[in-house]
């Protein structure tokens, strides 16, 4: 059995492992855009917190995977899957221009979401969304620290990421501005009772917080950018953080079934038979992206069982809770999931 996997993030490698627990003969291919091995995605956002961040986010390093008789493809991208005779190509400094499978997991993962208003200004400001967004943060900030400046940021989005980010840079002593466009921050995870609470740890720890604010574009002045909603306000760099938007271009240029995911059944399984999807890309036929550690932890290893036929009943989602990494903050009531 020749299984290929799209992906190394926490879908894709989990998935890898637990395949080869159950098949010591498969040829199993992992191929992934990154260069740096699998880490925790979660931790990027305690990114400036945390001196040595770089290293201790890497969970395992590819080679450690190779030793595990897992073919790892890195720095490569996949430019087409041929549905008809079960191959991909592959793009990028690797030998392999196409390969064989006949088990295809897509688990690409997820982009930052840039909204449409924003998109001609993506030369403006930053994400936060991997390892390499990550290292061009660092970089940018150390540049500012060097020369005896405390930066001063924007954040634009009160979501999950915005304010943990936020909450991060305002502990190493940065100054941040915190633009949401709704009446609460985290109100999709929320109940108002902790948004408050939120709000004001925020605000105790240096974060400027502007609600209902209307983010009309940006403005790059000399070494500044500016932020425009009903004033102007300048800043050293800006952060977009406003969700994200998995990885669907693959599968639709396919021809598999796209929504606001990869569309799969309670199998796992796209609308090819011999594709599967994992992670915050897989549309459950609930219409559900499941975008925690978790429960795309527990897809990754009940898909290795089934396709092993180990497993019969179709996946179900495990009971899971989030939680928000912002410094001193503790939620009183359960997140909605």
């Amino acid at each position: 059995m020749e299984i290929v996997i799209i992906g190394s993030g926490v879908a894709g490698v989990s998935f890898a492992e637990k395949y080869r627990s159950h098949s010591e003969d498969a040829e199993i291919t992992l191929i992934t855009r990154e260069n740096d091995g699998y880490y925790s995605r979660p931790l990027l956002s305690r990114g400036f917190s945390k001196d040595t961040i770089e290293q201790t986010i890497i969970l395992k390093t590819f080679d450690k995977l190779r030793e595990n008789n897992i073919n790892v493809i890195s720095g490569a991208d996949i430019t087409a899957i041929d549905r008809s005779n079960k191959t991909i190509a592959i793009e990028g400094s690797c030998q392999e221009k196409s390969l064989n499978y006949d088990k295809l997991i897509l688990a690409p993962g997820s982009a930052a979401f840039i909204p449409p208003p924003f998109r001609p200004y993506s030369q403006l400001f930053f994400c936060l969304n991997s390892l390499v967004d990550l290292k061009a943060l660092r970089k940018f900030r150390t540049g500012l620290v060097n020369k005896n400046r405390k930066p001063e940021w924007a954040i634009i989005g009160g979501g999950l990421i915005g304010c943990e980010v936020a909450s991060d840079l305002a502990v190493v002593g940065d100054k941040v501005t915190l633009f949401h466009a709704m009446d609460r921050l985290m109100e999709r995870q929320l109940q108002p009772e902790d948004s408050a609470l939120l709000h004001k740890v925020l605000q105790d720890s240096g974060v400027k917080v502007l609600l209902n604010q209307a983010v009309q574009g940006f403005i790059k002045q000399e070494e500044k950018v500016c932020v425009k909603t009903d004033v102007t306000s300048e800043f050293d760099a800006l952060i977009v953080a406003c969700g994200f938007k998995p990885h669907t271009e693959l599968a639709e240029q396919a021809g598999l079934e796209v929504g606001r995911g990869i569309k799969v059944n309670q199998y796992l399984q796209t609308s090819d038979e011999d594709i599967y999807a994992l992670g915050d890309v897989a549309e459950l036929p609930n219409g559900k992206l499941y975008a925690f550690v978790l429960p795309i932890r527990s897809q990754a290893n009940w898909l290795a069982g089934y396709i092993a036929g180990q497993e019969q009943q179709s996946w179900t989602p495990p009971v899971f809770t989030t939680k928000a990494k912002v410094h001193g903050f503790e939620a009183v009531h359960p997140y909605a999931v």
